[in-house]
């Protein structure tokens, strides 16, 4: 995820520290790189490196850049690794356009080499320059820069937002497809971003430019246009009225509610991603020819390691050994060699664990690959090559939109191991939206009820026993409760004797797990237990269960995935009932990199 603005004045001013102010006020995004440019009397003026905005301004001197136009961003790398040449914004061929994007172009290598072949000067790996060229392009053979626009709009596959300007030119140019943007209209200015809070302190008034739209800026107005038949759409302003911290946490009171609200986004931009990036199939096919497969992670990212595994047997009748990383060093990596390939999973891709275990596996010659969303980490950098998860920053401890990303990744490649068609995958998104518009209500009044209570289990059976699993640790992270993550099967082997009257359980069960969660909910329920099942909605469910949470129907891959929203809800709605800050528990580090 990166952070973009733009902005527009009629003289020329000294921007720099309106550009270092905004990009401040959006690193709480998270990044790895920044860069500005500013625009007069025909000139471009860029300055970019990798560091902090803070150092990087500093060490290029910002603060003396002038001119009448300027675009500062903030890159989280997805394509290309962070570098100065990859830092944003870029220009053009000649020096003549310079631009900067937020979100993923995800068929950028095509096009890359696309504007080589027609004689471009491509300097980097990175989308955001793809998107530059993508305008260049149309420029070169004639066109009007807003047709330029709409043209590269339909090349640039995606989901991403453009800002653009030219040289010998008064305006700026923005164009969004799926990631934010808002627009603001001050007193001489214009701006555009990624994000409220680089506006507020200059603007209240903003637009909110929809998909599918261009936006023209000048010093004292905006134009939204088509970019489907290029007309004038008639977009009335309005006043924002919220505090900078209720923006940065988009109106949500913690940034992990914000988190699990942004897993439908994030899921659909990297099932787009996976469909472009060239590294599938060359993965898919390593994996295919391994003698043993291994899914190597700890925590949150174990959970996800479990559940692929499950994927790749069900799925593509491929075993796969999941398995938590410090074993991984006592149990497999003495009898591992070059036939054998393994997958390390990292959210941070630097936890120590995974990097140990990495290490052990390499002096054997195994074949390592990555996933992780911090492109640019060690763990991105050590291994043959790295899929990201695409999920931006996660400023919330607990981890939420990056295990559902995992997870998908790991479905994912077990369909493209089986030879299924990935746009089965394409309706996972839409249903995560539809989940917790359907639960959300129900979970939070079942936290008020069970809430009590500092000892529960969480129970699942096949693919959502990782789930139960993930939904108990969420639960211990942030409510500092215990909930024990079991087998469902297992729980009659001796936990059975905790359960007293009112006692919560929480059975998660797929579609076709029916019957044997109907058997382990009777056997805890005459014993007095609370019993709490999530799964598709069915009769038999609600005859035997005290309290049902409705999923959508789906099917067996899917529903699984779905089950862990209610649970990450729970967790949020649990700990702040209990007065804690589910974004920073107590003890708890985001990044773990101590042995």
């Amino acid at each position: 995820m990166c952070g973009i603005f733009g902005y527009v004045t009629s003289d020329e001013e000294n921007l720099g520290p309106i550009l270092i102010e905004a990009a401040k006020r959006l690193t709480y995004r998270g990044y790895d790189s920044v860069g500005a440019a500013t625009l007069n009397n025909g000139k471009v003026d860029l300055r970019k490196d990798v560091g902090k905005v803070e150092d990087v301004s500093a060490k290029y001197n910002f603060a003396e850049m002038r001119g009448s136009r300027g675009i500062t961003q903030l890159r989280w790398a997805t394509f290309g690794e962070p570098s100065q040449i990859n830092a944003q914004p870029h220009i053009d061929s000649d020096g003549d356009l310079v631009g900067a994007h937020n979100g993923n172009v995800v068929n950028n290598v095509e096009l890359r080499q696309q504007f080589i072949d027609e004689g471009m000067t491509v300097r980097s790996q990175n989308d955001g320059e793809t998107c530059v060229h993508g305008v260049e392009r149309y420029l070169n053979r004639g066109y009007e820069f807003i047709d330029a626009i709409r043209l590269a709009y339909g090349d640039l596959q995606g989901d991403y937002a453009f800002v653009i300007g030219r040289a010998n030119d008064d305006k700026l140019y923005a164009f969004k497809k799926g990631s934010g943007m808002v627009v603001g209209i001050g007193d001489g200015f214009t701006c555009v971003s990624s994000d409220l809070p680089s506006i507020l302190p200059l603007t209240r008034k903003i637009v909110r430019p929809q998909d599918g739209e261009i936006v023209t800026l000048w010093s004292d107005r905006v134009e939204v246009r088509s970019v489907k038949d290029g007309r004038v759409i008639e977009r009335k302003p309005e006043f924002v009225t919220e505090s900078m911290d209720a923006v940065q946490k988009g109106g949500y009171p913690h940034f992990m509610l914000k988190e699990i609200h942004e897993q439908p986004q994030v899921a659909r931009e990297l099932l787009h991603l996976l469909d472009g990036s060239p590294e599938v199939e060359n993965l898919v096919e390593k994996m295919k020819k391994a003698r043993h497969l291994y899914f190597v992670a700890c925590g949150t990212s174990y959970h996800a390691a479990l559940i692929g595994s499950v994927y790749f047997a069900q799925i593509a009748g491929r075993p796969a050994i999941p398995v938590l990383a410090p074993q991984f060093i006592a149990q497999y990596a003495p009898a591992v060699g070059y036939e054998d390939v393994g997958v390390f999973v990292s959210q941070s891709g630097e936890t120590k664990d995974v990097l140990n275990a990495l290490e052990a596996a390499e002096k054997r010659g195994m074949a390592s690959y990555g996933l992780a969303n911090v492109i640019g980490s060690t763990l991105t950098k050590a291994t043959s090559f790295c899929l990201p998860l695409c999920c931006g920053y996660e400023i919330s401890v607990p981890a939420t939109k990056t295990f559902t990303n995992q997870v998908i990744t790991f479905l994912y490649l077990a369909y493209r191991m089986a030879g299924r068609d990935t746009r089965e995958l394409e309706k996972i998104p839409e249903l995560m939206e539809a989940t917790m518009d359907a639960t959300s209500s129900q979970v939070e009044s079942i936290a008020k009820d069970i809430n009590q209570w500092n000892d529960m289990y969480c129970l699942g059976y096949g693919a959502t026993f990782p789930i139960a699993l993930e939904g108990a640790l969420k639960l211990k992270e942030i409510t500092y409760a215990h909930c024990e993550g079991m087998l469902s099967t297992e729980f009659k082997h001796g936990p059975l004797s905790a359960v007293s009257k009112g006692f919560p359980i929480i059975f998660v069960a797929g579609p076709n797990d029916v019957p044997l969660i109907i058997s382990g909910v009777n056997e805890v329920k005459v014993r007095g237990a609370r019993t709490i099942v999530i799964a598709e909605d069915d009769p038999r469910l609600r005859a035997n269960a005290d309290d049902v949470i409705a999923l959508p129907k789906s099917d067996a891959n899917i529903s699984p995935l779905l089950g862990v929203l209610p649970l990450q809800m729970l967790s949020y709605h649990m700990s702040v009932m209990r007065g804690f800050d589910p974004d920073f528990p107590r003890n708890l580090s985001k990044t773990l990199t101590v042995d």
